[in-house]
């Protein structure tokens, strides 16, 4: 009998061309069905809840995936992917889900985790994982500004090209700032957003843009005039992938994968 499930997935991007299976590149996806076959015998296909692009992290991804023959436990089948995979993935739990959970259709939002590094000496450890700003910000001044950012509305001018959407309109339910509580000793800062769902590169534009305000360049109130110009030129540049970290999944009640 055919058995679903889901499985909770962190992993370090860096050395990876993304989530999505690609010819001739590692990437998260098909090191992990190489586990899955290698560990079990069986072709299963791991669907993840977003295709992260390359470089970026991810601290709650979630996937879905069907075995045909399995009849060991969830734990089992934990223990037997992680034994297959590299020291940058690691499958943290695995539950059987409903026959027809899926990782894509069934999310009902998302939230990442955007980190960054305000001036400070550069720290060999956490240059994977940060975008060093090189200026002081005004956190204040940026926190204004994130609060500007949640609400439904188009997000057009946080959208980059290359992924076509049927609708640019998402509900962004929350978008704060978040200094380190030793943020004058280490100058570490976290901007996290949660949404029903993300456009092409959203977040990393955010924030940018969220930058260009902590530098001074722009007011708080810039981000209205931004918004409502529903085109990407307007916006601040993209922040780099390395700080960027998909924290965690939600699901709708009955399909939560636990």
């Amino acid at each position: 009998m055919t058995r679903t499930f889901a499985l909770k997935i962190a992993y370090d991007g860096t050395d990876f061309a993304g989530w999505q299976v690609q010819p001739g590149q590692a990437t998260i996806q098909g090191t992990l069905q190489q586990a899955v076959k290698r560990s079990t015998k069986q072709d299963v296909t791991v669907t993840g809840s977003g295709r992260t692009d390359a470089g970026v992290h991810a601290l709650g991804q979630v996937a879905s995936c069907r075995f045909p023959t399995w009849t060991a436990s969830a734990d089992a089948l934990s223990k037997a992917i992680n034994s297959r995979l590299p020291e940058t993935i690691v499958v943290t739990e695995v539950h059987e889900a409903p026959s027809d959970f899926h990782a894509i259709r069934d999310a009902i939002g998302k939230r990442y985790r955007y980190q960054v590094q305000v001036r400070h000496q550069r720290d060999p450890f956490e240059h994977r994982y940060r975008w060093r700003l090189r200026r002081k910000v005004d956190v204040t001044a940026m926190q204004c500004a994130a609060a500007k950012i949640i609400g439904h509305r188009d997000f057009s001018s946080f959208e980059s090209a290359g992924a076509q959407r049927k609708s640019s309109v998402r509900d962004v339910r929350d978008c704060q700032v978040l200094p380190a509580a030793d943020y004058a000793t280490s100058g570490h800062l976290a901007i996290e957003v949660e949404a029903n769902g993300f456009l092409y590169n959203m977040v990393r534009n955010i924030v940018g843009t969220l930058v260009e305000v902590g530098y001074g360049k722009q007011p708080p109130q810039w981000i209205d005039e931004v918004l409502g110009q529903k085109n990407r030129i307007y916006a601040g540049q993209a922040a780099p992938p390395q700080g960027l970290f998909l924290k965690e999944v939600y699901y709708r009640p009955g399909f939560e994968p636990a």
